[in-house]
């Protein structure tokens, strides 16, 4: 019934996909929809076959979509702020 469903999630991913780059004509947010309903699909085929290459391959989706994610938006690593980096913040009041 499980491996059913995640079939069926696959399948409906690819067409939510499809609806909302036609909806919104916005190709980053139906790839993000469809990296996440993939994610979906992949974390029910994991509850079906429980075993350490299910697992790992599970991992792997996910690691690979957030890192897919981040190269699309530019976003592969956060800024440092100005306190982080050892700079002085000049504009905060003194007490």
């Amino acid at each position: 019934m499980t491996r059913v469903l995640a079939t069926a999630t696959t399948a409906l991913a690819t067409l939510a996909g499809l609806a909302v780059l036609v909806g919104t004509r916005s190709w980053r947010c139906a790839l993000r929809v469809l990296l996440d309903l993939l994610t979906a699909a992949g974390l029910l085929r994991l509850a079906v076959d429980q075993g350490w290459a299910e697992l790992a391959a599970a991992a792997a989706i996910v690691l690979l979509r957030r890192m897919l994610w981040a190269a699309l938006t530019g976003a592969a690593q956060p800024r440092l702020s100005a306190a982080s980096s050892g700079q002085e913040d000049h504009h905060l009041p003194l007490r």
